[in-house]
């Protein structure tokens, strides 16, 4: 990749109030409210312009330089992109330590702490608030289409928006998300009635192995909402595999898997190009 950092515009301490899903205040300041103070990094092409916004969900790991190096890569490509802390309401970004150990019961505890606020009222609220935040900023093209995209536990995020953001969210796309389809009432893939995006789902090999019938699932809710998706299997890629930062797997071998990683960039590329307008 090349660098791109003379053609963006950075804000990486961007703070704004969270009230009943509604930003009350944008840039640099911070204000205190019902839900707290959201940490976020607000990216865009440098100089005067407005370019479309998108939202980036991030994985378990949360907001670090990893995921603002994914905001710059793609507002390089001329978008205004917000990277929220899902972990807000209960400590600073990152939230959680890139070591963790998912088989120890002690990290285990400390992802469950971080993670009971974000019911999935808490989150749908969030993601209007972030919209919302967006459109207040004057680098944002508010006549275009917004774009969402996450990774991991931020795949089911992406939903969530496209549902709450009906009118504003035009695409989205998941990157081996996890909880996409679920028995609960409250399940992503149930939600998609109430979207009008279309939507990429890139799948990791051993999720699918595990949950072989969510693809069947995802098709039939969104071919009866009359909506676009394409949903693909990346063979050999690992849950991770799009993150440069994931530690390696339980067979000791990295789970970042550049080839795929690349691919999948590109089909969200496509994507926007075609329906973040």
């Amino acid at each position: 990749m090349t660098d791109d950092s003379d053609k963006i515009s950075r804000r990486e301490f961007t703070a704004f109030s969270l009230a009943a899903g509604v930003a009350a205040a944008a840039g640099a300041s911070a204000a205190s409210a019902a839900d707290g103070t959201c940490d976020a990094a607000l990216i865009h092409p440098k100089g005067k312009g407005q370019w479309p916004g998108v939202i980036l969900f991030v994985d378990i790991f949360g907001l670090r330089p990893t995921m603002r190096d994914m905001a710059k890569r793609l507002a390089a490509n001329g978008y205004t992109v917000l990277v929220p802390n899902p972990y807000y309401r209960t400590t600073k970004a990152p939230g959680l330590p890139g070591t963790l150990d998912f088989t120890s019961p002690d990290d285990r505890a400390k992802i469950a702490k971080v993670r009971e606020p974000m019911t999935d009222t808490a989150v749908m609220s969030d993601t209007t608030a972030y919209v919302k935040f967006l459109d207040a900023q004057a680098t944002v093209n508010k006549k275009a289409k917004m774009g969402v995209f996450g990774y991991c536990m931020g795949g089911p995020m992406t939903m969530q928006a496209a549902a709450a953001n009906p009118s504003r969210v035009g695409a989205g796309a998941s990157f081996h998300g996890g909880g996409l389809v679920t028995d609960k009432p409250d399940s992503p893939h149930l939600k998609v009635p109430q979207m009008k995006a279309q939507f990429y789902f890139a799948i990791a090999a051993n999720d699918d192995q595990r949950q072989p019938d969510a693809k069947t699932k995802l098709a039939e809710a969104y071919k009866a909402a009359n909506l676009a998706e394409k949903q693909e299997v990346y063979d050999g890629c690992m849950h991770g595999w799009c993150v440069k930062d994931m530690p390696n797997g339980p067979d000791g071998k990295p789970l970042y898997n550049e080839a795929g990683a690349e691919k999948a960039w590109g089909e969200l590329i496509v994507l926007y190009k075609r329906a973040v307008v």
